[in-house]
């Protein structure tokens, strides 16, 4: 039953997120609890990225830090991609559903790495080292651009460009640097926690899969509730898609010109879809979570080829 579940996480994640949505929605006798359930995942969901990333940056050793060339190759791709999408939807006018899509596929285009990438990528034989300083560097860059271009994108009722850009920077920039920052703190001041932490970084995988919980039922939700067309959601999720195909393609390539494909494919290409789906539901328009929902699908079973071509190879 445990090898069960640990096989088939992601799915059974997703589908417990997506019949939580309808359980809650369908009883009338559970709306009492409705605003205490909201009012829990919206601090739960950010507690959890955070936690995540502990875990991860616990395991880091500091003179393992090594930038590499490829990672700035990565990290500007991230930006100009991401940058002349918010610029498009910034000057030019276009349909909701269009709109919608660019959305999501920024969004997917902007997400730093997920924290489960360099599971993947030792287990393709490729350096869990280097994957781990471009996730740390995609991380800082997230932090810095999303405060930039989200409220020009979709600007807030009420808000001014710089009270969302400081509404949003005191959000992201903690959730995604204080984890490092507390994890340096850790190994220096409080050992004795910090190898508690770093033996249990297998942990993080679950913290993910709880959190993909928490996030599809906020998926499914947008759209149950949204008046968009079946045709715009297929537009979103196709946007998903081509995201995944396009930085996976451009990751590898560009990893290959340093010896390095496997972690530079990873990097750019494995995605952390929680931290994007809570982002777009927070600060975009909330159907735009649609194009990283199905990047969790897309980027799975690619990766899921990708172990099934190493297994092959090794037999």
């Amino acid at each position: 039953m445990w090898k069960f579940i640990r096989n088939w996480t992601l799915p059974l994640a997703m589908l417990t997120g997506a019949l939580g949505y309808f359980l809650l929605a369908g009883f009338p006798f559970l709306n009492p609890l409705k605003p205490s359930i909201l009012q829990t995942v919206e601090w739960l969901t950010p507690l959890l990225i955070f936690a995540q990333l502990l875990l991860t940056f616990c395991k880091m050793e500091p003179k393992d830090l090594k930038p590499c060339p490829w990672h700035g190759w990565l990290l500007a791709i991230q930006i100009l991609t991401s940058g002349l999408i918010a610029l498009w939807l910034i000057s030019f006018p276009m349909e909701a559903s269009f709109r919608i899509a660019f959305q999501g596929l920024m969004v997917c285009l902007i997400c730093p790495t997920a924290t489960a990438a360099a599971v993947i990528t030792h287990k393709l034989g490729g350096s869990a080292s280097t994957l781990t300083t471009y996730t740390l560097l995609s991380n800082l860059m997230a932090a810095i651009i999303v405060p930039l271009v989200f409220p020009l994108v979709e600007p807030h009722a009420g808000l001014t460009f710089w009270a969302a850009f400081f509404k949003i920077l005191g959000k992201v920039f903690p959730l995604l640097l204080s984890p490092f920052i507390v994890a340096l703190l850790l190994r220096r001041f409080v050992p004795s926690v910090h190898r508690v932490l770093m033996a249990c970084h297998g942990v993080a995988f679950y913290l993910w899969a709880v959190a993909l919980v928490i996030v599809t039922g906020q998926t499914v939700r947008s759209l149950v509730t949204g008046t968009a067309p079946v045709s715009v959601e297929l537009l979103v999720a196709f946007g998903g898609l081509l995201a995944c195909a396009i930085q996976f393609f451009l990751g590898k390539r560009i990893g290959s010109a340093y010896d390095d494909r496997i972690s530079a494919g990873q990097a750019l290409g494995q995605k952390n879809t929680v931290l994007a789906i809570w982002m777009a539901c927070t600060y975009l328009n909330p159907l735009s979570s649609v194009a990283p929902g199905s990047y969790v699908i897309w980027q799975n079973l690619f990766n899921s080829w990708q172990l099934w071509k190493k297994r092959k190879g090794q037999d």
